[in-house]
């Protein structure tokens, strides 16, 4: 199956991943029809909980997400950031007569082997509670006094690793934004909401509770420096654990949300719990006519305001977008996060719409607002579908899109909004601070190891088509994200692309693109040797001259290489502190990727291969890389994208370079 359409991609919600894809995140707002790992008596309810235990008694409960999450790089690296959020109740059927807690778990392992019930949660067993063999990290939340682990009391969070004694605990509350405390009771039976977020670079793990509808406080109830790079693996199983004892209790999930190296996303939308008590008895008829009366009026004076302000904030929505309701957001919503899409709130502009910052009012999430017009005669049923489709897909070096809005001739598409902004702003007209090398470099790695992620190892290629800087954003960890997939386009492994009309951005654009209108993942490969000089050099790929012709960065960067000084090409703002080898390498590859053959450019697995030195770049001369195979036209092809999105080929035409013959049909 083809699609043919212009589409959006970065993060969304995941349902499922294979197992080939690196999963770094995943929310569930409801677990209707989703792909968890569950064992034991754990359970999901025909209205989308999950339900650890249930009326039995001495039994346990597990569910895990079923794709491992990448913690780290390698064996001995430091553990990556993350921040994990999720809804729970307690119910009991002997009021605060309760079994055992529930606890959010990190294992190697979906499988807890050997674990116990009642006040071992689920989690480990008499021999093997308290053994650094175990590699576990929890957050426990215990309804149990428990003598033998050193409980505070029957009503605590605590953060256990390796075993069930806490390495650090609290009694169960929260604090306002006073200060003061205020106790919550774990088996109250009304749902509450947990935060647990570990910072890779302090060592710090916070907890955090509150009930549902109170919102995040500033305050952590728990706070524990602990170096988590020991225990955890490069790969890790992230799930949950409940125990029942004596007492039948339902331990139930409503919501959760998980992420490496960023925010988890909040949720929304829940499934309901299950009503307690006997329903209660309708009193519309103690209520009274002259009540009846005073609110018909009220009701009609709020239907005219409704109208009135129904238009200001009017939507487009169709039937066929019902089943896209969790990815979209309401117009009123992004309004109120950009206060009114005002100018002070805006991040940029470009010819394919102006990017906004704001905050969403209830949940405080910074988000990035792409505001684009659309025809609706271009599909965007479509269009939409494979936002949506493409948009599940998460990895840790790809902008997340959250979800989408349509309002008469515009479509919104909303964005986690990354603190650092874009990579070029680093790069050219005398920017605040610059990357040195290392911060670069790990930019270089981050691009090239998301379009690896893009092109081979999701369900479908995704061709991303406009690789650029500014295309790269930075997080804040400085790490690099490939974001803006407005023009991104996707198709089954095994066929080909079809034809469509050449878009981009002019200096990137592969000759064989620029003649046949397919994008490829060669075609990604191109724009990202384009990227490789960019970011070494710290120029454009077409920069203007006023007293000469325009220079073009490819063109220089050959002519350096054949005169056997290719480092005289680096940007000399990177400083000195640099392995030259590796500039060296990237500079190369650069080239490599320039060819105008296809079938000579390396793929995006081995430029990982190339950047990591797992394999070394053979010689270009080797390769048959000469002026003649390298390409960058200015001319051909583009008079229609140019009068189309005329910011998006803002620069000058190049006169000539090195030899015409070396400027055909390309860049």
């Amino acid at each position: 199956m083809f699609f043919n359409l212009v589409i959006l991609v970065a993060l969304f919600l995941v349902d499922f991943a294979p197992a080939s894809c690196e999963v770094n995140g995943f929310t569930y707002n409801g677990f209707q029809s989703r792909n968890l790992s569950l064992d034991g008596i754990a359970e999901l309810t025909p209205n989308g909980l999950l339900l650890l235990t249930n009326s039995k008694t001495q039994d346990m409960g597990h569910a895990f997400y079923p794709n491992p999450i990448h913690f780290k790089n390698s064996p001995n690296a430091t553990a990556f950031s993350f921040s994990t959020t999720f809804v729970f109740a307690i119910r009991s059927e002997y009021g605060n007569l309760s079994g055992h807690g529930l606890v959010f778990v990190i294992a190697p392992h979906r499988g807890l082997q050997g674990a116990l019930a009642n006040h071992y949660l689920g989690l480990f067993n008499s021999i093997n509670n308290g053994n650094r063999s175990n590699r576990v990290v929890g957050v426990e939340l215990d309804t149990i006094y428990s003598e033998e682990f050193g409980d505070i009391n029957d009503n605590h969070v605590g953060i256990d690793v390796n075993e069930l004694k806490s390495v650090a605990v609290q009694p169960t509350g929260y604090f306002d934004d006073t200060g003061s405390f205020h106790n919550l009771t774990l088996v109250s039976g009304q749902p509450m909401q947990v935060w647990v977020d570990y910072d890779g670079r302090t060592k710090q793990i916070n907890v955090t509770i509150a009930p549902l509808l109170v919102g995040k406080p500033v305050r952590p109830l728990v706070s524990l420096k602990y170096d988590l790079s020991p225990i955890l693996d490069q790969n890790m199983y992230v799930g949950f654990s409940s125990s029942t004892g004596s007492v039948p209790t339902h331990h139930y999930i409503l919501g959760w949300s998980f992420k490496t190296n960023g925010k988890a996303q909040e949720l929304s939308q829940l499934p309901n719990l299950p009503r307690l008590g006997p329903k209660e008895t309708s009193r519309f008829v103690t209520i009274g006519l002259p009540v009846i009366s005073l609110l018909s009026l009220v009701a009609a004076t709020s239907v005219v305001v409704y109208y009135v302000r129904r238009k200001k904030y009017e939507e487009l929505l169709e039937d066929w977008e019902r089943e896209y309701r969790p990815q979209r957001f309401k117009y009123k919503d992004l309004y109120t996060a950009t206060k009114g899409f005002r100018e002070k709130e805006l991040l940029g502009a470009g010819g394919f719409g102006k990017v906004y910052k704001g905050v969403m009012p209830i949940t405080k999430l910074e988000i990035a607002v792409k505001k684009i017009s659309h025809e609706s005669r271009q599909g965007m049923k479509e269009f939409v579908s494979e936002i949506v489709s493409i948009g599940r897909i998460q990895h840790r070096n790809i902008v997340p899109l959250l979800g989408y809005c349509r309002r008469k001739g515009e479509l919104l598409l909303v964005y986690e909004f990354m603190s650092n902004g874009s990579l070029d702003k680093y790069l050219y007209d005398q920017p605040r601070f610059t990357l040195d090398w290392n911060q670069r470099f790990r930019v270089i790695r981050g691009v090239a190891s998301g379009l690896f992620f893009l092109h081979e190892e999701c369900d479908h290629i995704v061709v991303h088509r406009d690789v650029k800087a500014s295309n790269v954003l930075l997080d804040g960890e400085l790490n690099g994200r490939l974001g803006d997939f407005g023009l991104a386009r996707l198709y089954s492994h095994g066929t080909d692309p079809q034809s469509t009309r050449v878009v981009g951005t002019l200096g990137y654009l592969a000759p064989e693109h620029t003649r046949t209108g397919r994008a490829t993942p060669s075609s990604d490969v191109f724009s990202f040797g384009a990227f490789l000089l960019e970011v070494a050099c710290g120029k454009r790929p077409i920069e203007s001259r006023q007293d000469s012709d325009d220079l073009i960065l490819v063109d220089w960067v050959f002519s350096c290489w054949n005169r056997g000084n290719i480092l005289e090409a680096v940007d000399p703002n990177i400083g000195i502190d640099f392995v030259p080898e590796q500039v060296d390498l990237v500079l190369r590859l650069g080239l490599f990727c320039s060819h105008s053959e296809p079938s000579f450019r390396p793929t995006m697995r081995q430029n990982l291969l190339f950047l990591d030195g797992v394999v070394a770049l053979p010689e270009l001369s080797a390769l048959g890389v000469s002026s003649a195979g390298l390409t960058f036209d200015h001319r051909g092809g583009f008079d229609d994208f140019v009068k189309s999105y005329p910011s998006s080929a803002n620069v000058h035409s190049p006169s000539s370079s090195v030899a015409d013959s070396f400027l055909s049909n390309g860049r």
